[in-house]
């Protein structure tokens, strides 16, 4: 077991109601295409899979999927929206577990590595999709580039939500390299102003120290853009998306 946090039933009970923007057509229409464009004529395996916000509708588009999920309960909600025979999950963490067979594509999305608190658990995280790819087959990583210039000396918390129904901000240790991330999200409407608060740890990274660990796995980096749809990613960009390959013999 990896120290990633385990994800409760209430909060996969929750995840798709409070993900609904990013669950839209609209939204995944990028993602989905960037994903099947990499899988080819291959199957993709998604490691840390969640409720299927991305590996469903990519199952849907026609790309086999297969996926590792670490909370019992994330994969229940999944398995709600498709059966087993047509998207397969392994219960496991996304470091270590094992699923048969070779893909051409394993991914992560929405900052998942994260999870992962520690930096050697995030080296294996690469070896473990070092060994599923086939070669020349394709690791993509979803990744928020950590937003430090935004800490003045003294400061350890930066906003990166301020809505009507919901704040988060985000804690910094600087020397473990660790965030936190604070949500207070509004229960109710009207005039029922309840708030329920959550906060989840998170190792974040630097684009250059993933390379390091592609390098370690004997991946290579193909490309690294701003975004799904493929914008150039630079020294302003918020997030990047990374592609690492697997050399062929």
């Amino acid at each position: 077991m990896t120290s990633s946090e385990l994800w409760t039933r209430a909060t996969a009970d929750r995840y798709d109601a409070e993900e609904s923007e990013r669950s839209s057509a609209a939204f995944l229409g990028p993602t989905l295409t960037f994903l099947a464009d990499l899988a080819r004529d291959g199957r993709a395996l998604e490691f840390a899979i969640g409720t299927g916000r991305v590996g469903v509708p990519l199952r849907e588009s026609g790309v086999p999927v297969a996926g590792i999920e670490l909370s019992g309960p994330m994969a229940a909600v999944l398995r709600r929206k498709i059966d087993e025979d047509k998207l397969p999950v392994t219960i496991g963490d996304m470091a270590t577990t094992i699923v048969p067979g070779e893909f051409t594509l394993v991914y992560l999305v929405y900052n998942t590595i994260t999870n992962l608190l520690t930096q050697d658990e995030q080296v294996e995280c690469f070896r473990n999709a070092a060994r599923h790819l086939t070669p020349g087959g394709r690791f993509v990583i979803e990744l928020g580039v950590p937003p430090l210039r935004f800490l003045p000396p003294g400061q350890v918390a930066v906003p990166f939500d301020v809505s009507d129904r919901h704040l988060g901000f985000d804690t910094f240790d600087l020397v473990e390299q660790v965030l936190v991330s604070h949500h207070f999200t509004r229960d109710g409407d009207g005039g029922d102003n309840r708030y329920r608060r959550d906060s989840s740890r998170h190792r974040y990274a630097w684009p250059a120290e993933l390379d390091l660990m592609a390098r370690l796995e004997g991946l290579e980096l193909e490309r690294r853009v701003e975004d799904w749809s493929g914008e150039p990613f630079t020294e302003n960009s918020a997030k990047h998306i990374s592609v690492w390959r697997k050399p062929s013999p």
